[in-house]
C-alpha cells in the first residue's frame, strides 16, 4: 500500500527503567497474554470453517494422535494447519517489518511496503498473468507451466528487482527520508506499469490479478511453507539481532554515528531484513494491508516502551494474533464463502491509523517507559 511521507512524530526512543520492576512486569504480562492468546486463536482457527472440527479433535491431531474421524485429520493436516501457520508467520513478519521501517525512517506512517516491495511483487505477478493466464482456480492453476510456483517466483523476482534498485540508490543517499521518498516513487512507477499491463490483459486474467491483490492465507501448501517459513525465520532473526542498532537509530542518525554505529550498514541490514519479510509474505499471500502499519503502534502502547528488545518479540506475537483473528473472520463458521482478507485487515487497521493521526500531536511520546 502507498504511504505518505509527511513528517510525523517518530517512535519515541527507549528510556531506561526508573520505576523499579513495574515496567518489566508489565512487559512480561503483555508478552504472556499475547502468547496465550495466539496459541488459543491458532487452535480456534484450525477448528473453525465451513466444516466445524471439535477442539478436542484438533488438539489430538496437533499432538500426533489419531482423530476419532479420519476426515477431521485430513481437514486439520492438509487444509487448516497450513492456513494457520501461514497466518502466524505472515502476521509476525509484517509486524516486525513495520517496526523496522518506522524506526529506520522515523516516520509513523511507514510500513513494510513503503519501499515498493509490494508493487514490485505485483508487477511480477501481472507479467505472468498477462503473458500466460491460468485455469483451474486462478493462481493455483497452471501458470507458465509451473503452477503456483510460477506466481511465487514472479512475485519474488519483482520484489527482488525493486529491492536491488533501492539498495543501489541507497549508496548515494545519506538521508533516510530521501530514501523513503525514492522508494515510494519506485513503488508508484511499478504500480503504473501494472496498470498498463492490465489494460492489455484478457478480462479473466485481470480478474485473477485482482483476486491475488485481495490477499489470502488459504492458498499455501506444505511445499510452500517449506520455503516461506525458513525465509521469514531468517528475517525475524535479523530483526532480533538488530535490536540494539534500531534503538540507536531511534535517537537519530547523527547521534547513532557518535555512538560508533555504522549507520549505512545498519540501514542496509534493516532494509534487507524488511524486504525478506515483506517480500516472502507478499509472494505467497499477496499484499496484506495494514498489519505492518497498525500493529507496531498497538504494541508500543501495550508495552509502554519503544525499546526494540521488548518491542520486536511482542510485535511478532501481536502480528501473529491479529493475522489469525483476520483469518478466522475471513471464513465465517458454517459458510462456504470466504471474505477478502484485505477487507478484514483494512476494517481493523484503518481505525487504528485514524486514531493515531488524531492524537499525532502527542504521537507515541506518552507511552515511553
Amino acid at each position: 500500500m502507498s504511504t505518505s511521507t509527511a513528517t510525523l512524530p517518530a517512535p519515541a526512543p527507549p528510556v531506561p527503567d526508573t520505576a523499579g520492576a513495574r515496567p518489566g512486569r508489565r512487559r512480561l504480562a503483555v508478552v504472556g497474554v499475547l502468547a496465550a492468546g495466539t496459541a488459543a486463536l491458532f487452535v480456534l482457527t484450525i477448528a473453525t470453517g465451513s466444516y466445524q472440527v471439535p477442539l478436542t479433535e484438533v488438539v489430538r491431531v496437533l499432538l500426533g494422535a489419531d482423530g476419532s474421524d479420519p476426515r477431521w485429520a485430513v481437514i486439520v493436516e492438509e487444509v487448516r494447519l497450513p492456513r494457520a501457520l501461514t497466518a502466524t508467520a505472515v502476521g509476525a513478519a509484517l509486524a516486525v517489518a513495520g517496526v523496522q521501517m518506522q524506526t529506520l525512517f522515523r516516520n509513523a506512517l511507514a510500513d513494510p511496503f513503503s519501499l515498493g516491495v509490494s508493487s514490485g511483487a505485483g508487477m511480477g505477478v501481472a507479467g505472468v498473468v498477462v503473458s500466460t493466464g491460468g485455469v483451474a482456480g486462478g493462481f493455483t492453476g497452471d501458470l507458465a507451466g509451473l503452477g503456483r510456483v510460477g506466481v511465487v517466483l514472479a512475485a519474488s523476482l519483482g520484489a527482488g528487482c525493486v529491492l536491488a534498485l533501492v539498495l543501489l540508490l541507497s549508496r548515494w543517499v545519506r538521508s533516510a527520508v530521501t530514501l523513503l521518498v525514492i522508494g515510494v516513487m519506485i513503488g508508484s512507477a511499478a504500480t503504473a506499469v501494472v496498470s498498463v499491463m492490465l489494460v492489455y490483459a484478457r478480462p479473466e486474467r485481470a480478474q485473477q490479478f485482482l483476486m491475488w491483490g485481495l490477499g489470502s492465507f488459504s492458498a499455501t501448501t506444505w511445499p510452500d511453507l517449506a520455503v516461506m517459513l525458513p525465509v521469514i525465520g531468517a528475517g525475524l532473526l535479523v530483526a532480533l539481532l538488530s535490536a540494539k542498532r534500531l534503538n540507536a537509530l531511534l535517537l537519530g542518525e547523527d547521534y547513532a554515528r557518535t555512538m560508533g554505529l555504522n549507520v549505512r550498514r545498519s540501514r542496509d541490514l534493516a532494509l534487507l531484513g524488511t524486504s525478506l519479510l515483506a517480500g516472502s509474505a507478499t509472494a505467497f499471500c499477496g499484499p496484506v494491508a495494514f498489519l505492518g502499519l497498525a500493529v507496531p503502534h498497538l504494541t508500543r502502547v501495550a508495552l509502554g516502551t519503544s525499546d526494540h528488545r521488548a518491542l520486536i518479540p511482542a510485535s511478532m506475537l501481536a502480528g501473529a494474533f491479529l493475522a489469525l483473528a483476520c483469518a478466522l473472520l475471513s471464513q465465517p463458521p458454517g459458510m462456504d464463502s470466504v471474505l477478502p482478507l484485505n477487507a478484514i485487515t483494512s476494517l481493523f487497521g484503518a481505525p487504528v491509523v485514524i486514531t493515531f493521526l488524531i492524537r499525532s500531536r502527542r504521537g507515541v511520546q506518552g507511552v515511553t517507559s
